[in-house]
């Protein structure tokens, strides 16, 4: 049995120049993907609060963190990097409630901290291009890699 070889071709753009152009388009130029994202954030956020949230809303409002949180390290909103910091602790509290009492539940502080989040990602995605967007991905992609994330309980859904 021959050894398998570690060679893998790069993926290949088939138009680079609409790539390029449509890297600098910002993401607010695409209305219906903004406006679907946003939906989904707020909906997740509503679930949330009257009790009803599912381990998708949560995963949802996580995605959401982690992309306001990569794009504060990448400079859109650095001086809001405490706001990053609160709603990623208020989610992380929510969590490890949840492993116990078997609910998302959260406090009226992790609320305010939640919904002062959701304000500058919807401020972030009014003004970055999808290149930026694109930067924040591989950024989260990469944490990942590296483990440096903080791993969540996962609770069994009644």
């Amino acid at each position: 049995m021959r050894k398998r070889s570690k060679y893998r071709p790069k993926p290949m753009l088939v138009n680079p120049l609409s790539y390029v152009l449509e890297s600098m388009k910002p993401v607010a130029y695409h209305d219906q993907y903004l406006i679907d994202l946003k939906i989904k954030n707020n909906q997740a956020m509503v679930a949330l609060l009257q009790g009803k949230a599912t381990h998708d809303d949560m995963d949802m409002l996580i995605a959401m963190s982690n992309v306001t949180e990569a794009l504060c390290q990448l400079g859109f909103g650095d001086e809001h990097k405490l706001v990053t910091v609160d709603g990623r602790e208020a989610i992380i509290r929510i969590a490890h409630r949840s492993a116990k009492i078997k609910r998302f539940t959260p406090t009226g502080l992790e609320i305010q901290a939640l919904n002062l989040l959701m304000e500058l990602h919807d401020a972030q995605m009014d003004v970055i291009t999808i290149k930026d967007m694109e930067r924040a991905l591989e950024y989260i992609n990469k944490k990942v890699r590296q483990h440096d994330v903080t791993r969540l309980p996962r609770v069994a859904q009644a």
